[in-house]
């Protein structure tokens, strides 16, 4: 589906991002690995080589929160071919399970703050390249959580999610005359990704073990109308499919891949 596309992928280091970043690789992509810290990225890169024919990764260490860096990497992917698919998988800061009335300001505003950020930079650096050559795909990922659902307990999670997607709404109605789609996706607790340690580094009153993890999980599960939760191969072959041109109709919109968590 994404044969000789050019790929950058932002936070490619954590498990979502590996997962779309195998996925496009083995969908014929070139995909530019980008992230903090080096080391995820290169031992991501020597998998996927290892997995597929050609040189189809490549690894540069990008702040996605720093303009300057974001747009000399997009300036330097956009001289090899251009950009066709840019993605947004930079952690936010999420902070969950302490009620608002005393939550601080800053745990409040940060996934709100480095949310948009992020996304803005990452999209209007691929954006300026994207609209000159008349096409290419902007997508993100968020908890759809911003979406007038009901979302006690997750902080700024909800605000966070509302302001990304009003911006995606935006930014697809200003470019879309030029080619370029922009969209998101919704998820909403894969279970491939949740350890004991995540889960505390986003709750700190989130204490588990592995029996309590799969408890957890479980519980998730029930709580989806397909009374399953969705894979982490599968959220990424769906990432795969909107990136392509077989999604060519596609703008402006969110893919709700909760396994029905709640309804779009």
């Amino acid at each position: 589906m994404l044969q000789d596309k050019n790929a950058i992928i932002y936070g490619a280091g954590g498990m979502i991002g590996s997962a779309v970043a195998e996925e496009f690789a083995r969908q014929g992509a070139r995909v530019f690995l980008t992230g903090r810290t080096r080391e995820p990225l290169d031992a991501l890169a020597e998998t996927i080589r290892a997995k597929t024919t050609g040189d189809r990764a490549e690894v540069a260490v990008v702040d996605a929160f720093d303009e300057a860096a974001v747009d000399a990497h997009a300036a330097e992917v956009a001289a090899r071919g251009g950009i066709d698919v840019s993605l947004n998988l930079v952690p936010r800061g999420d902070v969950q399970g302490t009620p608002l009335i005393d939550m601080s300001v800053d745990d409040l505003l940060k996934p709100v703050e480095n949310g948009l950020r992020t996304t803005f930079i990452t999209a209007r650096a691929a954006a300026r390249h994207m609209t000159g050559r008349g096409r290419g795909v902007i997508l993100t990922l968020d908890s759809g959580s911003g979406s007038g659902v009901n979302s006690p307990m997750m902080g700024g999670t909800g605000p966070a999610d509302a302001a990304i997607d009003t911006f995606v709404r935006n930014l697809a109605f200003e470019i879309g005359g030029d080619g370029v789609r922009v969209l998101g996706i919704w998820v909403a607790g894969i279970p491939e990704t949740f350890t004991p340690e995540k889960l505390a580094a986003v709750n700190p009153d989130m204490v588990v073990d592995e029996a309590g993890l799969e408890g957890l999980l479980a519980g998730m599960a029930q709580m989806r109308m397909l009374k399953r939760s969705p894979k982490l191969a599968e959220v990424a072959s769906t990432i795969a499919f909107l990136a392509s041109d077989q999604a060519a109709g596609i703008t402006a919109s969110f893919v709700n891949v909760t396994g029905g968590m709640f309804p779009s």
